[in-house]
């Protein structure tokens, strides 16, 4: 077990995640991994093994600065039909992905690392989610109210998103925001942190 004061640092510069993390109120700092996600997804292409790489290879990027310290890498994929749907970026690449997905069923894959002091910790959410027929003034009316621009998917289900769709099914909601608090406070608690 670790020590109970270990530091603990999220590696990611998502104000999503970061704002998750700060729900579990441990005293943390963030600092960018500096991954080459393109270059990992053009060697591995299959969303499961590309959200693992990713996660794992952000938090050891991270505790190679910080050693001794708890490290939190963490990367999330939405896929439909075995493709990756990347974070749109642009209002018209999120209009076509909301185009792709409206009526369809997709799955959000959220995967997590901890580099700590004893090793590796590694695990993985898969949330389902079907989004009803939207029309194409219903997405136009979405994209420009949300700006889910640099969400995977083209929607911000903790704000209007949730409005799109007709279910989601998964272990743990925040997980679709990009950090599973569930098991990431319990594998924390286990590496001797204080979470209440």
């Amino acid at each position: 077990m670790l020590a109970r004061m270990a530091s603990l640092v999220l590696a990611s510069t998502s104000l999503y995640r970061k704002q998750l993390l700060e729900r579990l109120r441990v005293p943390f700092v963030c600092e960018a991994p500096g991954v080459d996600e393109a270059a990992v997804k053009a060697e591995l292409c299959l969303p499961l093994a590309v959200v693992r790489e990713l996660a794992r290879r952000k938090a050891q990027a991270v505790a190679t600065k910080h050693q001794g310290a708890v490290v939190i890498g963490s990367d999330q994929v939405a896929t439909l039909d075995g493709a990756i749907l990347d974070k749109p970026g642009t209002a018209a690449a999120a209009h076509a992905q909301l185009q792709r997905l409206q009526g369809q069923e997709h799955q959000l894959l959220t995967a997590v690392a901890i580099v700590h002091p004893g090793g590796l910790c590694e695990f993985l959410d898969a949330t389902f989610l079907r989004m009803r027929p939207l029309t194409t003034a219903e997405i136009e009316r979405y994209v420009a109210a949300d700006q889910p621009l640099d969400c995977a998917g083209s929607y911000k289900i903790e704000g209007l998103g949730i409005a799109l769709f007709s279910r989601v099914q998964g272990e743990d909601q925040t997980a679709i925001q990009g950090l599973p608090l569930l098991r990431l406070a319990q594998e924390l608690r286990g590496l001797g942190l204080q979470v209440p």
